[in-house]
């Protein structure tokens, strides 16, 4: 695929992922692009159909999956979430650098793909910390906190594989881990303003 090469965030829920995401692309605007995932989830308050996600049935979803439309597709406590070839290519057709936020899994199947990203995991300074932020979210019922933590520890051990990620930042503080992350994008970033000019 021609265009910047994607970038792969992971990491677990609570990590301060979408936190940092959003910050990036403030802060560079014009540069990156998100790929927005499609899930069988409802809505949360405020988000936007097309926006946040691509809201759909499950009936649809597997049969895009089937037709191989999905360059990645888990399931995370009951919902299906999945990122389409169609959702990238409509970033990098901009000449944005794409981000897409995907689960541990779906960092796999994306290896298994030519997309060639930057695979960057964004992991809590520990497991204590991460389940004070899920609860002050208060978005959570006990069991789907649970279920959560569960995937985060999974995740947090999977992301310590020798070459899963190419960085792996610790977000106990941050501003320190919002300015690795924009040091570790520096060149990417650099191609896309000097093609914009």
């Amino acid at each position: 695929m021609s265009g910047p090469r994607p970038v792969v965030l992971s990491g677990p829920s609570g990590a301060g992922k979408s936190t940092l995401m959003k910050r990036l692309m403030k802060d560079h605007e014009g540069v990156f692009g998100f790929s927005v995932s499609h899930t069988t989830r409802n809505p949360r308050p405020g988000e936007e159909d097309g926006k946040d996600y691509h809201y759909t049935t499950k009936e649809a979803m597997q049969e895009g999956i089937e037709r191989g439309d999905f360059i990645e597709n888990a399931e995370f406590s009951g919902n299906m979430y999945g990122t389409s070839k169609a959702a990238i290519e409509d970033v990098q057709a901009q000449n944005l650098i794409c981000i897409l936020d995907v689960d541990i899994q779906g960092v796999n199947r994306i290896k298994e793909t030519d997309l060639n990203p930057i695979y960057i995991s964004i992991q809590p300074p520990s497991m204590e910390i991460l389940e004070k932020r899920l609860r002050d979210r208060q978005t959570e019922t006990e069991e789907s906190l649970q279920k959560r933590l569960e995937a985060a520890r999974i995740d947090m051990e999977l992301s310590k594989e020798p070459g899963v990620f190419d960085v792996i930042i610790i977000n106990d503080d941050l501003e320190r881990a919002y300015e690795e992350l924009k040091e570790i994008l520096a060149e990417e970033i650099k191609k896309v303003q000097e093609a914009k000019s």
